[in-house]
Order: structure tokens, then C-alpha cells, then sequence
């Protein structure tokens, strides 16, 4: 069995290489680990330490006082639900549209690509937008928060680009097995599709649980607020001088607001991050679509 042997400077290629990566690595982990670290010190610590990975105080007053009600538990719902079922109102009207308009012999194809293309360039604006929805009767809805970007013109794109590159004959021989549309979308083109779907899920739930503008705009009723929203509340309620949550214990000592800063990018980060190491394995492929022609 030959042995394959790595030259003195591909080594040394290596080790540079995994070195600068290391570093990145480190420059992108470290921040977040000092976050983590500074929701659970104390306020002495704080103030005497610039930077540390591991508080020598260690408190749990933060989250306490984020968590002294069901606020943010009904928030994180909120966000768990509009991220969920937008996500999947994405997932469902891109792959609809976007497979339709992957077949170069369907009537009027370029002019709904070129009306498509038209608005990732010009939009109707922030005020149109909020009459459009407030003619719905969406206002305090959290429909408000799904529909409006139902399909992102430039996901869409990406995705008929990957269902034209699929193999003609692949269609051919279904049809000719007497597969349907649908059939042949459903049971031959996504499960083929993993890749780009994976991809476009996870940057479909980011921007769903990382959105609180359109929030700010629709939803009027605190009981419907996201997650992102109530701790932008939070924060401002660790500012200002009360600096108390409704309902909370009158005997409650208020933390340090820098560590309710972090307890709340702890909190707001931690659940879209699990949701990756399930998406992992078709993300790594999902994101080279494109960059390799074979």
C-alpha cells in the first residue's frame, strides 16, 4: 500500500494555515464566551475587571431579574412561534415559485423574473408598507410579522438557479413513470434539494428571531411582543431609574445594567444556536451552491 508523504513547505503551509484559522476562531468565540462570563459577575467585577473569561463572583442576579416574571417566557413563544411557522411559509412560497420559474419553457418566465429582480432594487417603503398592512387588519397581529416577507426576492433566485442545474432526465423518466407536478416536486426534486433548503431554513429562522423593527411597526400589545423586543424593554427598564420589570419583588436588589446587557444577548443568542448543529450537515454543501460548476 503507498504512503503518501506531505512536502516540508505543505506542511508548513498547514500549520499556518490551522494557526490563522485558529485565530479567527478565537477572535469570533472569545467575545461571546467574555458575554457569557459577564451576565454571571458581579458589579464589583464589572467595574474592576476590563475583560475576563471566567467571573470570580459568581451570580445569578441577572437573570433573575430578567426572568422574575413570565414576560420573557411568553416573549421567547412568541418567537419560537413566528419563527417556526415563518420559516415555513418562507420555505413553502419560495420552493413554489421558485420551481415554476426553474423551467425556461413557462409562459411569461422572464417577466416575472425581471418583476422579481425589480424589487430587490426598489421597494415601496416603510410608510406604504405599514398602510398595506394596516388595510389587512393586520395591525397587532402577529401575521403582520410573516406575511409581509413571505419571499425574499434574492433566496428565491438562488433556489430556481439550483432546480434548473438538476437533471433534465430526472423529469423525463418520471413523467414517463406517470408522475405528476407535484409528485415530481415532492418526491424527487426536494429530496434533492436538501442542501439549499437546510441553507435557506437556518437564514430564514435567523432573520425571523432576529427581527424586532417590524415588531416596533405592527404589534402595539405587549403580550404579543417578541423576544427581541422585550429585551430591547429590558434593557431601557435597567437604565432608567425604577429600573424594575412589572410585578416584581419590592424587595428585589437591581443588578448591574452592563451584566443585564449580557444576560439578555445570552438569552436572545442561545436558542437560534441550537438550532444549527441540526442543520449542519447540509448546511456545510448548501452554502457552495454556486461557487462549484461541474
Amino acid at each position: 500500500m503507498a504512503r503518501h508523504y506531505r512536502s516540508v513547505s505543505g506542511t508548513i503551509f498547514d500549520v499556518c494555515n490551522y494557526a490563522f484559522l485558529g485565530l479567527f476562531a478565537l477572535e469570533a468565540v472569545l467575545p461571546f464566551i467574555y458575554i457569557i462570563a459577564g451576565s454571571f459577575a458581579s458589579d464589583a467585577e464589572l467595574t474592576e475587571r476590563a475583560v475576563f473569561l471566567i467571573p470570580e463572583t459568581f451570580t445569578i442576579a441577572a437573570y433573575e431579574y430578567i426572568f422574575s416574571t413570565d414576560t420573557i417566557l411568553r416573549s421567547i413563544s412568541v418567537s419560537v412561534y413566528v419563527t417556526v411557522i415563518g420559516t415555513l411559509f418562507n420555505l413553502i412560497f419560495t420552493v413554489t415559485m421558485a420551481y415554476p420559474l426553474a423551467r425556461r419553457a413557462l409562459v411569461g418566465r422572464n417577466l416575472v423574473l425581471n418583476l422579481v429582480i425589480f424589487t430587490m432594487l426598489f421597494s415601496g417603503g416603510m410608510i406604504p408598507l405599514y398602510l398595506v398592512i394596516k388595510e389587512l387588519n393586520l395591525l397587532d397581529s402577529l401575521w403582520a410579522l410573516i406575511l409581509p416577507g413571505a419571499i425574499n426576492a434574492f433566496n428565491l433566485i438562488i433556489v430556481k438557479n439550483f432546480f434548473q442545474e438538476l437533471p433534465p432526465e430526472l423529469e423525463e423518466a418520471a413523467k414517463i413513470d406517470g408522475c405528476t407536478d407535484l409528485g415530481l416536486l415532492w418526491k424527487i426534486v426536494l429530496p434533492l434539494s436538501k442542501p439549499v433548503l437546510a441553507t435557506f431554513t437556518l437564514f430564514y429562522a435567523v432573520s425571523h428571531w432576529n427581527s424586532f423593527f417590524d415588531a416596533l411597526l405592527y404589534i402595539n400589545d405587549p403580550s404579543k411582543w417578541p423576544l427581541q423586543v422585550m429585551l430591547r424593554q429590558i434593557v431601557l427598564l435597567s437604565q432608567s431609574a425604577a429600573g424594575d420589570l412589572n410585578n416584581m419583588d419590592p424587595g428585589f436588589v437591581q443588578p448591574p445594567d452592563q451584566s443585564i446587557k449580557m444576560a439578555v444577548i445570552v438569552v436572545g443568542t442561545i436558542p437560534i444556536l441550537l438550532v444549527y448543529p441540526f442543520l449542519q450537515k447540509h448546511f456545510a454543501k448548501g452554502v457552495m451552491i454556486g461557487s462549484v460548476k461541474g
